[in-house]
């Protein structure tokens, strides 16, 4: 009998012939078992929607530390893909880093697709993005009033900066650095008045570099680590099979996140006060909330997840198809907060 206090359950009887004909189906080898987490079920009651605990990034808080990286433009589908991303961003309180921007320093003809701070809103960060290459020039040639020029026309908090070196070098019309990238971005900084990230690629950065990078007053750091989509190896791809051939050693070279961040880790320890970059962005192979919600808790700065290409394929599809992927994502990840501490 049902009571104020206890009320009836309807789906009893098919929820039991469900556990009936599904438990044999439902048995999980224990090898399989995700050894990066104590499973701690008595502390927590269920975590309310909201209930993560906001970042601030790029001087802007993100209610879910989940950063959109870098996409696409000057493309057919590149409109729908940012405008999709740019709106569910809103939505959940996510940043947002555009794709490479070069077709606008000098022409606004695809301004259009990559225009989205309205449907981002002001309260959450954006970021136009540039190759090294393009800096570098724009460098040289004292143009930075077209780089000041790109971040206003986007209303966009600041520039990622990506650099690409192998990418580059496996790129038939690929560009090449004249300076190393690590001089270029410290220019950068002495002589821009807005904030300034970078990025790699797909491969990773090694511990020299994180060291002199860390040092730097970077917005953000973002990974780009090994595990996700590989540029380098991407390009080889379109080569000619000799050249194919001879470097395809190249594209098992890298470090993954969870290595990169315990060079973080190390070199937090070791400089101490000499760490002036603000926060981290955790990209690069995160497959699912669970290895986003590893990374976060194991970092030493504030830090987001970042993900790309798994954005990138429900963005293709209808803004329906991409909330509702984004927000069985938060929510899984509002229950690893509840419930998975993890292992040192």
């Amino acid at each position: 009998m049902a009571t104020d206090f206890m009320p009836s359950d309807p789906t009893a009887a098919s929820r039991k012939q469900d556990h009936i004909e599904l438990a044999f189906q439902s048995q999980i080898d224990r090898t399989a078992l995700d050894r990066r987490f104590y499973y701690e079920p008595f502390l927590s009651a269920h975590p309310d929607k909201g209930i993560l605990p906001p970042v601030t990034l790029i001087g802007k808080k993100l209610r879910t530390p989940v950063w959109v990286s870098s996409m696409t433009g000057g493309t057919a589908l590149a409109r729908t893909i940012n405008r999709n991303l740019a709106r569910v961003c809103a939505a959940f309180g996510m940043g947002m880093g555009l794709g490479s921007c070069r077709q606008l320093l000098y022409s606004d003809e695809f301004l259009a697709d990559f225009d989205v701070r309205d449907l981002l809103g002001d309260d959450l960060p954006l970021m136009a993005n540039l190759g090294i290459a393009q800096v570098e020039v724009l460098l040289e040639c004292n143009q930075l009033d077209v780089l000041h020029r790109l971040v206003e026309r986007l209303r966009a908090d600041g520039l990622f900066v990506h650099v690409n070196p192998l990418q580059e070098a496996m790129q038939p019309e690929g560009d090449r650095f004249r300076r190393p990238p690590l001089e270029t971005v410290t220019e950068l900084l002495e002589r821009v008045s807005f904030p300034v990230a970078v990025k790699e690629v797909g491969q990773g950065i090694g511990p020299a570099s994180l060291r002199a990078l860390l040092q730097l007053p970077l917005a953000a750091i973002e990974f780009g680590a090994a595990g996700g989509t590989n540029f380098a190896h991407l390009e080889l791809l379109r080569s000619a099979p000799e050249k194919r051939q001879s470097l395809q050693p190249f594209a098992v070279v890298g470090h993954s996140a969870e290595e990169m961040l315990d060079f973080v880790r190390a070199l937090c320890v070791e400089l101490g006060p000499g760490i002036q970059t603000q926060a981290l962005i955790l990209s690069g192979g995160v497959r699912d909330f669970l290895d986003g919600y590893y990374l976060l808790r194991r970092s030493p700065l504030p830090a987001a997840y970042g993900q790309a290409s798994v954005f990138l394929k429900y963005a293709r599809a209808d803004y329906d198809t991409l909330y509702r992927y984004v927000e069985s994502q938060v929510r899984a990840l509002e229950l690893a907060y509840a419930y998975l501490h993890v292992r040192e």
